[in-house]
């Protein structure tokens, strides 16, 4: 049986990762601060309380386990962290990162798979799909964090065994499920008071990826990437764009949801002038944080490369 280290195991994403791991048939080692009980009792589950950056215990992990994948979902926005990235977090992803990626070059690992963020891009000047090749431009603490632990693991396996190895760096768009909703609401959110609001009928869409979207990639990768030529970035989402008509549905039907004001776009002026001066400390730190003057730009992932390996069939209409 394949064993699998899961970091940020017991978080969010981390749970469900490691839950359609052990489905698949591999045992699965799980390291995280805290237990949440996801998958507790199951066979071939171990959980190990550490903190991402305690060399020692995963050190002594790496010497008793022959893992054959390491999933690194630690140090991951509604994993492991909050909304508010500071500089004390992100610290904290570069000293674990280091030590992580090199037990993973240096042992039996044959794939490791790495959690990163589409906010690494630059915001587009136009519609154009964003591509892994497109241009580079971390403007968020959390998209800075999460560019540098990418240079970290392709530093790492270009100095050990990185021909042997096949690393993938997802770069995924902000997640959720039926009952986790915090990137859903932020949109509906006006970030001056508080209250929920709409522009005209909600026609407009931002980029999203369910939960299951993004493990089942995760899961096609770790079992049907056979050789180094599948390695490299991969751009995963949601097939479709969600509407901020969609949003409201969604909610109103499973959840809870107060009034939605009706707006008119032109009120989000100001926002592009203000964001002609570059981003503010709130818009670095917050990870959520609503830029008004990008919110009816419809960008969309171009997710080709992943839809090779896996069907992305979960949406805000059938997500679980």
């Amino acid at each position: 049986m394949e064993k699998v280290l899961v970091t940020g195991g017991c978080g969010l994403i981390g749970q469900h990762i490691c839950s359609g791991l052990l489905k698949k048939g591999y045992e699965v080692i799980a390291i995280d601060r805290a237990e949440t009980g996801y998958n507790e009792g199951k066979d071939n589950y171990t959980f190990v309380e550490c903190d991402p950056t305690d060399k020692n215990t995963i050190a002594e992990l790496f010497e008793k386990y022959n893992f054959y994948a390491v999933v690194h979902a630690a140090f991951t926005v509604d994993n492991d962290y909050g909304p508010l990235v500071t500089d004390k977090e992100m610290k904290e992803s570069a000293t674990a990162d280091k030590f992580i990626y090199h037990y993973a070059t240096t042992s039996t690992v044959k794939k490791v798979v790495m959690l990163s963020t589409s906010q690494v891009y630059q915001f587009p000047k136009t519609r154009e799909p964003i591509r892994e090749d497109s241009d580079l431009k971390p403007v968020t603490n959390y998209a800075s964090m999460k560019y540098a632990s990418e240079k970290a693991m392709s530093s790492e396996m270009q100095h050990h065994k990185g021909e042997d190895i096949i690393g993938c760096i997802i770069r995924y768009a902000p997640v959720y499920t039926l009952n986790f909703t915090d990137n859903l609401m932020v949109k509906l959110t006006d970030p001056k008071d508080g209250s929920l609001f709409v522009y005209g009928e909600g026609q407009y869409g931002f980029q999203f990826c369910c939960v299951h979207n993004l493990v089942d990639f995760i899961l096609c990768f770790i079992k049907n990437a056979d050789s180094t030529r599948y390695s490299g970035v991969y751009n995963v989402s949601d097939k479709l764009l969600t509407t901020a008509a969609d949003i409201i549905t969604f909610m109103r039907e499973h959840h809870r949801l107060g009034a939605v004001m009706q707006k008119s776009s032109s009120g989000a002026v100001s926002s592009k002038i203000k964001g002609i001066f570059g981003a503010s400390k709130e818009e670095k730190q917050n990870y959520r944080y609503l830029d008004l003057s990008k919110h009816e730009n419809n960008n969309m992932l171009d997710c080709t490369r992943a839809s090779k390996f896996v069907t992305f069939r979960w949406d805000i209409h059938n997500t679980k």
